[in-house]
């Protein structure tokens, strides 16, 4: 035992010593927390002292931060997009379609009946669809051509609320009226009150031959759902009118909405189970399969891209523990003589790697959602300070750029940053611990 200036025995200096004193710091802390604390909050002499190890740690944190704020932004505005296109594509196709292998029901409100059973279900109405061409001069276009219910059909589609130079309504059994999609109409040159001609495939046996079925319609409307496909390919006439045009007995099938379109999956395989066979349901997803899966493939790998960021910013950490084990190692030695164990030496620099980790975690995940609730409002900011225009509404069909968070986004992008955060802290940790306090102290 080492004696002070006034030969009294001196006592050895304890653990508690080397952590922060400070009221700030909670007494009844493990010491290994508090040193850990200490050394990321570290005084002004210190930074002083050890700026580069500060700039690099600060640097660290601001990789993990910005890595978590792309990933959460990015995978937004995919799940923006993904809803936009899904919301314009059930303007124009039901959430579940039911149909039959022959072509046709005899009973369709029986199905509708049946189909409404499902506590799902809050609308049902009866269609038919059929392939034909229309001509107007000498612009011929293929279409689909779909009969409906103008007294149903608002209920299970959003077309009708999309009507501009007319309404639903227009379309009475009988009068032989059409409401085409606005890029169909134009391709045909026609606007509200013109005349085109439907042909069926289907034609009448004659002494002649066969000859096509025809009949003049009136154009009473037309309607933009924001998908092209529709918009270009998609014209309405009434039901009866579909019937008579084309010679069918009934309905080709049956169109359902329900209360939550995500559901429709599990939904049309309920109503599947209680229908008869012979009945082909078909949800919403199925229709556009390639779509969809394709949309699902991208934001999959955009995550893999994106997590690869925030672990290159994580393993940052590795460099700045590295250098803060190299600069602590006279306080490592002092520690181990004191008693402290490799365990408890390895804790001090993991709580402070993590904390780094942990910090850069919440700024990027608060920024992250900060920017991604707020894109309506940036981009268009943005947009005006350089005088450009990321979205042309004629290009894309939407002027402004969607976003929509989630959490079952964000909760796995901060998990994973913070496990990526305390795995790089590993390494140099259980470097300090193998520190040997007498080969630490030699040239101290």
């Amino acid at each position: 035992m080492a004696n002070d200036s006034t030969g009294e025995p001196r006592e050895p200096p304890s653990i508690e010593c080397l952590a922060p004193t400070a009221s700030s710091l909670p007494l009844n802390l493990p010491y290994e927390v508090r040193i850990g604390l200490r050394y990321t909050r570290a005084g002004r002499r210190a930074r002083r002292r050890n700026a580069f190890i500060s700039f690099i740690s600060a640097v660290s944190m601001a990789g993990i931060a910005l890595g978590v704020a792309a990933l959460i932004v990015v995978l937004s505005v995919m799940n923006g997009f993904v809803k936009e296109v899904r919301e314009r594509m059930l303007a124009a196709v039901s959430h579940i379609e039911i149909s039959s292998y022959s072509g046709h029901f005899v009973d369709a409100q029986t199905i509708m009946a049946q189909a409404k059973r499902n506590p799902e279900v809050v609308a049902a109405a009866p269609f038919v669809n059929a392939q034909g061409m229309f001509a107007q001069g000498d612009v011929v276009r293929g279409a689909l051509v779909r009969g409906v219910d103008p007294a149903l059909e608002p209920a299970v589609s959003d077309i009708a609320r999309r009507i501009s130079g007319g309404d639903i309504a227009s379309l009475a059994d009988g009068q032989f009226n059409v409401i085409l999609g606005i890029e169909l109409a134009r391709a045909l040159r026609v606007t509200v009150g013109d005349k085109v001609t439907l042909i069926s495939p289907q034609g009448n046996v004659t002494p002649a031959g066969v000859v096509p079925r025809l009949r003049q319609f009136t154009v009473s409307g037309t309607f933009s759902s924001g998908h092209y496909e529709f918009d270009s390919t998609l014209a309405m006439i009434h039901l009866g009118d579909a019937q008579r045009l084309y010679r069918v007995a009934g309905p080709s099938g049956v169109r359902l909405r329900l209360k939550d379109a995500e559901r429709a999956p599990q939904v049309a395989g309920e109503i599947a189970s209680s229908l008869d066979a012979g009945v082909l349901v078909r949800d919403w997803s199925r229709q556009n399969p390639t779509y969809f899966a394709a949309v699902r493939a991208e934001k999959r790998m955009m995550f893999i891209i994106l997590t690869l960021i925030v672990a290159v910013a994580a393993f940052n950490l590795v460099s700045t523990l590295v250098m803060t084990v190299t600069e602590k190692q006279a306080d490592i030695a002092i520690l181990r003589t004191l008693g402290a164990s490799p365990r408890s030496v390895m804790t001090v620099f993991m709580v402070q790697g993590a904390l780094i980790g942990v910090f850069g975690t919440v700024i990027g995940a608060g920024g992250g959602l900060l920017l991604a609730n707020n894109l309506d409002v940036i981009v268009p900011a943005i947009e005006r300070l350089l005088n450009v225009q990321f979205l042309p509404r004629e290009v894309y069909f939407i002027s402004s750029l969607p976003s929509d968070p989630r959490a079952s986004d964000i909760v796995p992008i901060t998990v994973i940053s913070l496990v990526l955060s305390l795995v790089a802290t590993v390494y140099p940790s259980w470097r300090a611990s193998r520190t040997r306090p007498a080969e630490a102290l030699r040239y101290d």
